[in-house]
């Protein structure tokens, strides 16, 4: 019984390593950045209830507040995300820390998940953020996998769909050009992004996406679109995800105010430089309509009226 055990632990333990090996020679000329702290933490706990508050925490992952809604987007709080064996996590490790620990981001009213890819869905953070006060918007056939944190609520959506809840919040899932998979097995999987809308405020969070067609969302009328620019080269990886000239042009097709890059500095998933995005993103862009956060970093607007004149919060 111990030999078979043994053999099978060495067979793993082969298969690991030859994985690893061709995933070093794929990834032998991607950058090597230095590890960093953030300058910038959010403060969440001082936020008030009135206005919009949104903090870049790193990667997809965006602390929001709208009107004393507190929202979360892709939690990924954690140094390193990949597959969990044996105590350890094996995949792409931050190269900036987190700004903010868990427990500092206080009760998440609504966590979006974009789709179930690891670098999106991340159970230590999930485990954390969520409690029975939280309610989770997931694509369908993802649904299953927040289900295990206990939230207050679990609502599968497709492109198209539309979800109200109580206290005038309104969900409008879009679609979005990606895939969903979390492993080659699941199949069903969605992907898609989200409109939140709560009172005067309207925030279109893209998720991951490569260049494709984002005229619905002028109907939601967002004042914020945030909108993943990193993880595009080499040039087959634009199947999946958008370079920043074509952020800034689906963001121009949104019709919102303002631009929040997302999707780049976080972790090395491709071979571009990882200050190029926001670099080439305001060479692009109309600087003046991007929010160019650094990781921790928080934006407060009062009023849809002023969104043009945010305010930096230390």
């Amino acid at each position: 019984m111990w030999i078979w055990i043994l053999a099978v632990l060495v067979v793993l333990a082969a298969a690991a390593a030859l994985l690893y090996a061709l995933y070093r020679r794929m990834t032998s000329d991607w950058p090597r950045p230095k590890r960093r702290r953030p300058d910038r933490s959010p403060r969440p706990e001082t936020w008030g209830d009135e206005g919009l508050y949104i903090s870049w925490i790193g990667h997809s992952t965006l602390l929001m507040q709208m009107d004393g809604l507190r929202v979360l987007t892709d939690p990924v709080l954690y140094p390193r995300v990949g597959v969990r064996a044996f105590g350890w996590t094996f995949g792409p490790r931050r190269h900036v820390e987190c700004p903010i620990r868990p427990e500092a981001c206080g009760t998440v009213d609504l966590v979006l998940l974009s789709h179930a890819h690891m670098d999106h869905l991340d159970h230590p953070s999930l485990r954390r953020v969520i409690t029975r006060q939280t309610i989770v918007v997931a694509p369908r056939g993802t649904g299953y996998l927040a289900r295990w944190h206990r939230p207050k609520a679990v609502y599968e959506l497709g492109p198209g769909d539309v979800l109200q809840l109580d206290g005038g919040l309104e969900i409008a899932a879009i679609a979005v050009r990606h895939w969903g998979n979390r492993y080659p097995w699941n199949r069903n999987m969605g992907y898609q992004g989200y409109v939140v809308r709560r009172g005067e405020w309207s925030v279109f969070f893209a998720g991951d996406t490569a260049r494709t067609d984002l005229s619905s969302v002028q109907r939601y009328k967002p004042q914020v679109a945030c909108m993943p620019i990193g993880a595009y080269a080499p040039a087959p990886f634009e199947n999946a995800h958008c370079t920043p000239e074509q952020a800034w042009d689906m963001f121009l097709e949104t019709g919102a105010d303002v631009l929040v890059p997302i999707h780049h500095d976080t972790f090395v998933l491709s071979r571009e430089p990882v200050e190029e995005p926001l670099e080439r993103l305001l060479a692009a862009a109309d600087g003046d309509r991007v929010w160019p956060m650094r990781h921790g970093e928080t934006y407060y607007v009062k009023s849809p009226k002023s969104i043009d004149k945010p305010k930096r919060l230390d």
